[in-house]
């Protein structure tokens, strides 16, 4: 029995899917059963609660063979980070007290920093807390998301894909989250190991590589734009960031932009995605057009 956190999203998701595939047995911890209810068809153990709650997590770790865990998406986070820090307590009470066989977690490139990272700082802390546990535990500093361009689909009619990349040449580190949960069924289930581990996850891919792989789905050209920078505070409050707490975003991607999650940190393992990009927007064309 393996414990997923988060399989409402795509990471949790594409982690259980793994999991089932090799015929294991999968257990979420789940705020919403509703949400939650085509994995209940698929056999998954449903255990009420949210990362919020250290009693919860302690009842889903009972008697697993392993453990998944990641943070919450905080786009606008406190000054503190107050909000990543409490579940990490969460997490690390919860843990010690379970100690399962084997723990990953969800990390990002950049973790190995500790400041200049934006909303990356949440999961540079979750490293840092986790590393007190007693358990083995590998971390999976992913790149980013592949599934982040989807909105391509709909505003790239016109040939553009604006992006925050910049320039749109340089190449940096992306991923598929169906990657990522490949990666991290196969560290469950996978030979056992001591200590802790970092993985470095996903290949060095350009926003014009992405746009261009992105046309040939949408049979068109397509280019990269990269979106100026003082206009960067405007678009993150129209994906729903409020007005003034833009700061951690952008901060994110100008560590990007600067090289600092590129690959390469010393002393990690690396493993390059499989997935193209091209292949998560067929995926989600079809999805969209069935």
């Amino acid at each position: 029995m393996f414990l997923v956190t988060g399989i409402t999203g795509k990471v949790g998701g594409a982690t259980a899917r793994h999991l089932l595939a090799q015929g294991k047995k999968v257990r979420a911890l789940v705020r919403d059963r509703a949400k939650a209810a085509s994995w209940t068809e698929q056999g998954v153990e449903l255990v009420d609660g949210d990362w919020n709650d250290t009693a919860a997590i302690e009842r889903a770790l009972k008697g697993v063979d392993g453990a998944f865990v990641m943070l919450p998406a905080v786009w606008a986070p406190s000054p503190d980070f107050k909000e990543a820090k409490g579940v990490i307590a969460n997490y690390v009470e919860a843990l010690t007290k379970a100690a399962p066989p084997r723990v990953v977690g969800l990390s990002s490139m950049g973790a190995n920093r500790t400041s200049g990272l934006g909303i990356v700082t949440a999961l540079s802390l979750l490293e840092q807390g986790l590393r007190k546990l007693t358990s083995p535990i590998a971390f999976v500093r992913a790149g980013g998301f592949f599934e982040n361009f989807l909105y391509g689909l709909h505003v790239a009619q016109s040939g553009t894909l604006p992006v925050y990349y910049n320039p749109t040449s340089r190449k940096s580190t992306m991923v598929a989250t169906n990657d990522i949960g490949a990666e991290v069924a196969t560290l469950l289930t996978g030979p056992t190991w001591s200590g802790h581990r970092v993985i470095e996850l996903g290949s060095m891919v350009s926003a014009d590589e992405v746009a261009a792989q992105l046309g040939d789905v949408m049979q068109r050209e397509v280019k990269a734009f990269a979106v100026p920078r003082a206009e960067w505070p405007a678009a993150f409050e129209q994906f729903g960031i409020p007005k003034g707490q833009t700061g951690p975003a952008e901060a994110m991607f100008e560590a990007v932009n600067a090289g600092w999650m590129d690959l390469g940190v010393a002393g990690t393992e690396h493993v390059a995605g499989t997935t193209l990009p091209r292949d998560v927007f067929a995926a989600a064309h079809k999805a969209a057009t069935a």
